[in-house]
């Protein structure tokens, strides 16, 4: 079996091997997935035992992953919270987000990797922290709406930044295809919005449990098509998969509730049962270790960037919190605004390729993405657990108690 086709086989394995070891340190620390998936990917890949290599195959279905994780944040987002106090002062404090970040990436890397750098650091895990917040049983609560109001636009502004920024074209001209495209997102989400879905619902109802499963090809044939559309205006493919996700979540809003669960227990296990784990155990066998421990000043930056997230995103999401929060509650919502890492693997592997940042700069950035994404939401919820606590037993908000992402009945 060649080197590069080996993949097709261990990564799999370690996809189920990650939530294992996640599941048999709970009692003691609570670490997600992402990380063991990063790391195991780290270890198979050529910087450590060689037994895995870049595969075109293997690369595609990463993509496929990315796309898909998108896809569920968008799927996920609450609308109403992204309206009214929440969302406006979440979307200001990432505006400073963003220009903070800027400011700082031509300190590090004049020109075009001061863009790239400041879009990583001005990035939110959306998709890292939901399944956080609804195991902690925070989604009910106002500081899980300010959470949410934080991720999603620390993910969806990026996109919007990258297909500015970062496209094949001008920004002038990047900007206009921009407006094409949100025209033709928001009238096709007007329309989904107003249409009759009675008549879908039936039809999803009666496929659930057959061959022709229409939910699940309905929702490939909109990400495949929005995609696609992104691709063809060259915009970062991202930004369709997040559309389509809120697309989705409209199409189903006034379906039976039992069916939109069953629906969308289906498409967690499409995406985090098999593309997405692909998608990080890939980062991590093409991580550039050997980039980032063979230079001390690019190791150096490491925590440098784990300290510039909390600088940079951080400080200014702790705005989203709600009036009555405690000071502990604010800096716990800055924790989780800083925890990053999709965006930051996405934008960084644009800057290789364009040659704006080092691989090494990509590879210290990532590492500090990485490390946020395990030390920041466990901070988070030391500091912000009492008060969840509180809220659960007062409120009885159910929660599955189990690793991944499953659909919560909210209380």
């Amino acid at each position: 079996m060649a080197l590069s086709e080996s993949g097709v086989v261990l990564i799999p394995l370690l996809a189920v091997l990650a939530p294992l070891l996640a599941r048999a340190l709970s009692p003691l620390v609570r670490i997600s997935i992402v990380v063991f998936e990063l790391l195991l990917g780290i270890l198979i890949g050529p910087s450590v035992l060689g037994w895995v290599s870049e595969s075109a195959f293997v690369e595609r279905l990463a993509d496929f992953g990315l796309a898909l994780l998108f896809f569920m944040a968008g799927n996920e987002i609450q609308i109403r919270v992204l309206r009214g106090r929440s969302g406006g002062r979440a979307s200001l404090g990432w505006l400073i987000s963003l220009a903070a970040g800027i400011g700082i990436g031509f300190i590090v890397s004049p020109g075009a990797g001061a863009v790239v750098i400041g879009i990583a650091l001005c990035s939110t895990a959306l998709g890292t922290l939901m399944p956080i917040m609804r195991d902690a049983g925070e989604l009910p609560t106002p500081f899980g709406g300010a959470v949410v109001a934080v991720g999603a636009v620390g993910e969806f502004g990026p996109l919007i930044a990258i297909s500015i920024f970062l496209g094949a074209s001008s920004p002038g001209i990047s900007t206009v295809v921009l407006g094409i495209f949100v025209v033709i997102a928001v009238a096709l989400i007007a329309l989904a919005a107003r249409l009759e879905h009675g008549a879908l619902h039936r039809l999803v109802n009666a496929t659930l449990h057959t061959s022709g499963q229409i939910a699940i090809r309905i929702v490939i044939l909109i990400l495949a098509g929005l995609v696609v559309l992104s691709i063809v205006l060259d915009l970062d493919m991202l930004l369709g998969a997040f559309v389509a996700g809120l697309l989705w979540q409209i199409i189903m809003r006034q379906a039976p509730e039992h069916d939109r669960v069953a629906v969308d227990s289906k498409l967690e296990a499409l995406a985090f049962g098999f593309l997405v784990p692909i998608f990080f155990i890939y980062t991590g066998v093409t991580f550039d270790l050997n980039a980032l421990l063979s230079d001390g000043s690019v190791a150096a930056l490491v925590p440098i960037f784990l300290v510039l997230l909390l600088i940079v995103r951080g400080l200014p999401s702790m705005l989203s919190a709600p009036d009555d929060s405690r000071r502990r509650d604010r800096v716990a919502l800055g924790f989780l605004g800083a925890t990053a890492l999709p965006i930051i693997v996405a934008v960084t592997a644009i800057g290789v390729d364009t040659e704006a940042i080092s691989s090494g700069t990509a590879a210290a950035l990532v590492g500090a993405g990485m490390l946020s994404v395990l030390l920041f939401p466990l901070i988070a919820t030391a500091l912000r657990g009492d008060s969840a606590a509180l809220h659960s037993r007062n409120n009885g908000t159910p929660r599955d108690n189990v690793e991944g992402r499953h659909i919560e009945e909210e209380a």
